[in-house]
């Protein structure tokens, strides 16, 4: 039986986290919930739907991230998939078979949920968010020849195949960091196309000007470091 962790970093996301934490398939073996310093009972509400609560207090979406890693690297039972979603509810966590099915089934390493347009309900991602998807997208195929069409958050990889892309970003950076360092390795991966809906509550990063701002530097300075070397 394949073994699959799923890791959510979680700011004040109280009144969405239970909700995510019910809906993700049986098949999992852990939902790891890193509270990245709520002011909230994202914690408390976390632990009470059945999921493992870290606590990161270096803000940053990376540094969620990265804890969670650290508390599997930390693990004997290593699991073979970890998924990676967010704590809002904007994505349908029982799509989470979508995402392993094709490293289970046909031995891909990498799986983007695209929230293609078609599937996202309105208002669901802001024009700043559709823009920087394409954006950075466009230039990954540029550069790099990358089929890419979505930066995603909800993601599935072979965790051998993460660990060795030895990740970094503390912040914004992380998703689009992947991707790139998966083309570096050249790691297989696919997109499945995943329904999207409007988030619980304000977004951290899309919802305000200066998230936006910080997201689309952080974004395009991973693509362009990594278009040189």
């Amino acid at each position: 039986m394949t073994h699959i962790k799923v890791i959510i970093p979680a700011y004040n996301e109280a009144d969405s986290i239970a909700q995510v934490i019910h809906e993700i398939p049986t098949s999992v073996s852990e939902i790891i919930v890193v509270n990245n310093n709520s002011s909230d009972d994202t914690a408390s509400t976390a632990e009470k739907a059945g999921a493992t609560v870290l606590t990161e207090t270096k803000m940053g979406y990376g540094h969620a991230c990265l804890r969670g890693m650290q508390y599997i690297a930390q693990q004997s039972n290593k699991p073979d998939i970890i998924v990676f979603i967010d704590g809002d509810y904007s994505d349908y966590p029982e799509e989470l078979t979508k995402l392993t099915q094709p490293i289970i089934e046909q031995n891909i390493d990498f799986v983007i949920g695209a929230r293609n347009k078609e599937l996202r309900e309105p208002g669901s991602m802001t024009p700043q968010q559709v823009f920087g998807n394409w954006l950075a997208t466009s230039l990954m195929k540029l550069f790099f020849r990358a089929t890419f069409t979505d930066l995603g958050p909800f993601r599935a990889i072979k965790y051998d195949r993460l660990l060795a892309l030895q990740m970094e970003d503390k912040t914004y950076g992380w998703t689009v960091e992947m991707q790139l360092k998966a083309l570096k390795k050249r790691l297989t991966y696919i997109e499945v196309p995943v329904r999207y809906k409007k988030r619980i509550g304000v977004s951290k990063v899309s919802g305000t000007v200066k998230g936006s701002i910080f997201a689309g530097i952080k974004i395009l300075g991973w693509i362009f470091k990594y278009s040189i070397k």
